[in-house]
């Protein structure tokens, strides 16, 4: 079977836990994705993946690995998708806009801090991930570099520190509204 062009690439970017998004400034993320979307590239990939036991998987405008896990690694998930469904909330509650293509800088979110007691009681909650609760900028500039490490968002301009919500973050929206609590058992979590 002849795999297509940068599957090296394909692999070394997949395989570290990020994304490949369709919406990515960066020309070489944005040349991986074409090469997946090409013809038949995505089924020759996935099976040439699945043969060293990583799956290859679709989303909406990006694409992304998947591994069998074991119970530990499973609790660690777990772990990892409350930290995620906070920072979501968090900036949802900066702007219930905020989503794939979304622009937005620190200094933005610091200005809706003053005026929205909500978003900073939410930040407050969160200091197990920025660790600095007297210093809001450090904390949210913290919160932005999961994101940015983790290829939920980009930065665009440098300048004016200007940060772009990419494809894959749409994988966190999804696999929130995927969580379904039916409502006899919503009247008995603690709130």
């Amino acid at each position: 079977m002849k795999t297509p062009k940068y599957t090296f690439e394909i692999f070394d970017r997949l395989s570290k836990g990020q994304f490949i998004c369709s919406n990515s400034t960066d020309e070489e993320i944005k040349k991986m994705y074409e090469v997946i979307e090409q013809g038949n590239n995505f089924e020759i990939l996935y099976d040439y993946f699945s043969k060293i036991n990583f799956n290859l998987c679709r989303g909406d405008e990006y694409f992304f690995f998947t591994r069998p896990e074991s119970k530990v690694s499973l609790e660690h998930k777990l772990e990892s998708v409350f930290k995620w469904i906070d920072i979501v909330d968090l900036f949802k509650t900066y702007d219930n806009s905020f989503s794939v293509g979304f622009r937005f800088t620190p200094a933005q979110v610091i200005s809706q801090l003053e005026v929205n007691s909500d978003l900073k009681n939410k930040l407050n909650s969160l200091h197990k991930y920025h660790q600095n609760k007297s210093n809001y900028l450090d904390s949210i500039k913290k919160i932005i570099d999961m994101l940015k490490r983790d290829n939920y968002v980009e930065l665009v301009d440098e300048l004016t520190e200007t940060y772009k919500v990419l494809s894959s973050f749409s994988y966190l929206e999804e696999l929130i509204l995927a969580i379904n609590i039916p409502e006899e058992i919503l009247d008995e979590i603690p709130e």
